[in-house]
């Protein structure tokens, strides 16, 4: 008899399992993502994007975009056209559904500092808080590493990122009035923002 109570004891301390990344039924579409934005999508690389908790609207579209070649990426292309083979919808909700972990590289104070100065532009699409507007496909630019988002503006700049993309009209002319140079400055500062 004690033996019975000390396991019905033990069953009734236990706490429920919580589900984790390897458990989403995406997960296994997605795994071969993690060896660019690593595990769960939560890249610690200083030029890849964290993929963890951004919009699934969002991510499916970036897929399908670099799939098709309208977002032009030789790295990306067939790693996307493999994901839209599997689905892309469930790649997007595995990633959508992670926790996000901000980059751990951290940005030149300095540097934040003129970035939140020069950042007033941003702000129209992406808010004060750089956490952008999901249902005008405006991302989320807080905590992405400061190379890749200093990268992407430079992309929008010379229009080599989705070249002839109409909505991205009016970001591409914003990008052309900002000086090269003060682009690092806005990318710490968005990689900064938690």
């Amino acid at each position: 008899m004690p033996i019975i109570g000390l396991a019905f004891v033990l069953l009734l301390l236990a706490a429920p399992v919580a589900a984790g990344p390897l458990d989403h039924p995406g997960y296994t579409k997605a795994f071969s993502c993690s060896a660019c934005h690593g595990f769960a999508g939560n890249s610690r690389s200083g030029t890849m994007p964290i993929l963890a908790g951004a919009n699934a609207a969002y991510l499916k579209k970036a897929l399908q975009d670099y799939a098709s070649g309208k977002r032009v990426s030789p790295e990306m292309e067939p790693y996307a056209k493999m994901a839209v083979q599997l689905g892309a919808d469930d790649v997007a909700s595995y990633f959508a559904a992670q926790t996000k972990i901000p980059t751990p590289i951290a940005a030149d104070a300095a540097a934040v500092t003129r970035g939140r100065a020069a950042s007033q532009p941003c702000v129209v699409c992406h808010g004060p808080a750089g956490k952008g507007d999901m249902s005008k496909g405006v991302p989320d630019l807080t905590g992405q590493p400061a190379a890749y988002l200093q990268t992407q503006m430079l992309l929008f700049k010379a229009d080599r990122r989705s070249p002839g993309d109409q909505s991205l009209k009016a970001l591409k002319a914003l990008m052309k009035t900002i000086a090269d140079e003060q682009f690092a400055d806005l990318a710490a500062y968005y990689s900064s923002l938690r």
